[in-house]
């Protein structure tokens, strides 16, 4: 039987021996990835949010049973939690536009350097700058501001 998958392998990879290691390695490695590692981080992290959002749920119901000053005081908790994600998704957006910004510019200062001068491949690195800024003219023009 092995002697079979080592014929099999040794088929695809010629008569050398020497990228086969690599073959297999890189073989293993992307099953590996795409078929286990990437399905379970999914599953785990759908689960975190189905309990989060089941625990606010529980919360808001037994609140709407309860009266008085807790009910009013955890009401008020809740929206500060609120509050607190929409500054955290907001600064995310600042962050990543401006990775991506800079990314842009070095990128094209890169490619003009590496290419002489070249004007016409070096605006590749206009992409990930323009997806820069939309992202902070999203954050500081259009998106509804926190309180």
């Amino acid at each position: 039987m092995n002697h079979l998958v080592l014929h099999l392998i040794h088929g695809f990879v010629g008569e050398s021996d020497e990228g086969m290691g690599m073959w297999l390695f890189l073989s293993v490695g992307a099953v590996s990835l795409f078929v286990v590692f990437i399905p379970l981080v999914t599953w785990i992290d759908n689960r975190r949010k189905e309990r989060e959002a089941f625990y606010r749920a529980d919360t808001m119901r037994r609140l709407a049973e309860s009266s008085g000053e807790v009910a009013k005081a955890a009401i008020e908790l809740l929206r500060e939690q609120d509050r607190l994600d929409r500054i955290k998704k907001l600064e995310g957006l600042k962050i990543g536009g401006v990775i991506n910004l800079c990314v842009g510019v070095a990128l094209v200062i890169f490619m003009r350097i590496m290419l002489g001068g070249g004007h016409g491949p070096a605006y590749a690195g206009l992409v990930p700058a323009f997806l820069g800024i939309g992202m902070l003219v999203y954050v500081f023009f259009l998106a509804v501001p926190v309180e």
